[in-house]
């Protein structure tokens, strides 16, 4: 066999192989992107699955810890954070993207932002389906009436029911409360703890009235047997109205208070005419706007405040007056001012100001009294009301209260004595004395 032939057989086997495989490698080369993008799909769904396997667990766990539905965005986060902890190393990143494929090549981009996106989706869809579950499961083991949930605490011996009257009334001195908030409460039931003292359930129910209701007074009364003999509700005066002191108004003009100037601030306004200054009143700042500011001035020189000109303001060096302190103390207490008048034949005829529940801070003599017209500021304890005063008085809701009762049990022990025809004096002292006793 000559040379030529064996090297021919030679070559013929040898690459034999090499030429298989180079008509061969097209069909590879075409067959490894389909496997290649079925593998990413496996892998994007079993990160969707973790997310809104995540998501649902948070959902459930947060509706049965606080009953309320979790926030959007926390399940989507945790949801995605899950699968981002899958992804967060750059060996985990290598091996679990796509194979070999580099980690700044275009397919791991694509392929990462899918994984994300999907699991975004997921997470929220989880969430949705975790928070319907836990609706759904803990609706079957919780009361959904007043009557059940009655039932469940009252048989564990730990709360009493406090149930409020029909018919509420408005506490004197403040203002009404809205009616709607009225109808709403009246006849409504609160469930207390027990074994507390009557003070600390009238604290209780105080608190709940406020705090979930807005109310801004409560007068409530409770008998010996723990219900309510007596209800009154009111409302805190809100405003710059009642702030305001006796004979002053509030004012918006066009003004320039110096920068640091607070309300409270006094101030005194001056006005430009011609080539001068001219000074119009002084008051008190309440607040300033841009280029508006209220401030409060007597009413007598309310008319000479123009609001379309530019007016100055100058601070000045000293406290504003004490009727505002007043007034603004009074406003954040419990007590409140109110007037008392006192008509012939009343209850009050004839009391002294220290037999009053109350403090009785200045009384207007009447037109009979021998210095009619004179006002008495913190009369002495041993002054009596007449006949046309009037009694300027500070105190709480039911202390005002009392007072009421003391003029109409007076006002009936009078009209009994006079029938039976015995003093009136003996009677009419008792129930002032058990007043202040209380």
């Amino acid at each position: 066999m000559s040379p030529a032939l064996v090297d021919f057989v030679v070559a013929l086997f040898v690459l034999e192989p090499v030429v298989a495989v180079s008509i061969f490698d097209p069909i590879a080369a075409q067959t490894l992107p389909s496997e290649t993008l079925v593998d990413a799909a496996v892998r994007i769904l079993g990160f969707g699955l973790l997310a809104a396997g995540t998501g649902a667990t948070v959902a459930f766990v947060f509706r049965w810890y606080s009953a309320d539905e979790i926030p959007e965005g926390i399940a989507i986060l945790l949801g995605v954070t899950m699968v981002a902890i899958w992804l967060n190393t750059q060996s985990a990143l290598q091996d679990a993207i796509i194979g070999d494929t580099g980690l700044l090549e275009p397919a791991t981009a694509v392929y990462t932002v899918a994984a994300f996106s999907a699991s975004a989706i997921a997470a929220d869809g989880g969430r949705r389906a975790g928070d319907y579950l836990a609706r759904d499961v803990f609706s079957m083991t919780t009361p959904r009436t007043m009557t059940e949930v009655g039932q469940l605490v009252r048989s564990a011996g730990r709360v009493v029911t406090v149930e409020l009257p029909e018919t509420i009334a408005d506490v004197d001195g403040y203002d009404p409360v809205d009616p709607s908030t009225k109808a709403e409460l009246a006849g409504q039931t609160f469930l207390l703890p027990r074994r507390l003292t009557t003070d600390r359930l009238r604290e209780r129910l105080i608190e709940r009235l406020e705090r979930d209701y807005g109310i801004g007074h409560v007068d409530v009364e409770f008998d010996d047997d723990g219900t309510i003999s007596h209800l009154g509700l009111g409302s805190r005066p809100a405003g710059i109205g009642p702030t305001l002191a006796p004979g002053s108004v509030a004012v918006a003009i066009r003004g320039d208070p110096a920068p640091d100037a607070s309300p409270g601030d006094a101030v005194r306004i001056w006005r430009r005419e011609g080539d001068s200054l001219r000074r119009v009143t002084g008051g008190e700042l309440r607040g300033v706007a841009d280029d508006i500011a209220t401030v409060a001035v007597d009413a007598d020189d309310a008319e000479a405040l123009e609001s379309d000109v530019a007016h100055r303001l100058v601070t000045l060096p000293r406290n504003p007056g004490a009727e505002r302190d007043l007034v603004s103390l009074l406003r954040a207490a419990d007590e409140t001012v109110t007037t008392l008048p006192v008509a012939a034949g009343d209850g009050l005829e004839g009391a002294t100001v220290g037999s009053l529940p109350v403090l009785v801070v200045a009384v207007e003599c009447g037109d009979s009294a021998p210095d009619a017209g004179d006002r008495l500021a913190l009369p002495d304890g041993e002054t009596r009301l007449e006949a046309g005063d009037t009694a300027y008085v500070l105190g709480r809701p039911e202390a005002l209260r009392r007072v009421s009762e003391i003029a109409q049990t007076r006002g009936s022990n009078a009209d009994s004595a006079a029938s039976s025809g015995g003093p009136p004096g003996t009677e009419s002292a008792s129930p002032a004395n058990r007043t202040r006793e209380r």
